[in-house]
């Protein structure tokens, strides 16, 4: 089942890259805790920023299939880093990352630098809204 999703861009606006200004959506709202990057296990294997970023995206979308979603529902993704630098340094291998998890569907998205989070050795921290089929 897919859900009606329409993605909303202002027509004199430039085109947004990786990510959409709004999202409209009906369906089942999921709202996804924020995850970082540790395995099921709450057990960090690597402290690489961009492997951190990766398992984040991982754990949303098997906390999606848990709920009976996929990748294509996700319509806000909310991103906390510790490090602007190195999340501007590394964008290029970030969105690699996120193509192999979550491919090609870019929801509206925010991007947060904290000054740091619960978890000592957490990098990111990215948490998510969806919509579901009904």
């Amino acid at each position: 089942m897919s859900i009606d999703v329409q993605f909303v861009q202002p027509q004199h606006w430039a085109r947004p890259k990786g990510y959409a200004n709004g999202v409209v959506a009906q369906g089942c709202q999921l709202f996804i805790s924020g995850q970082i990057g540790w395995n099921a296990q709450c057990q960090f294997e690597t402290e690489d920023f961009v492997g951190q970023v990766e398992q984040a995206l991982r754990n949303i979308v098997d906390v999606l299939a848990a709920a009976g979603g996929r990748p294509d529902n996700l319509v806000r993704l909310n991103w906390y880093v510790v490090d602007k630098a190195e999340y501007t340094a590394r964008q290029r291998e970030i969105g690699d990352a996120y193509r192999r998890v979550i491919g090609r569907h870019f929801p509206a998205m925010t991007l947060l630098v904290v000054a740091g989070l619960l978890e000592p050795k957490a990098k990111v921290e990215i948490e998510a809204t969806a919509v579901l089929p009904r």
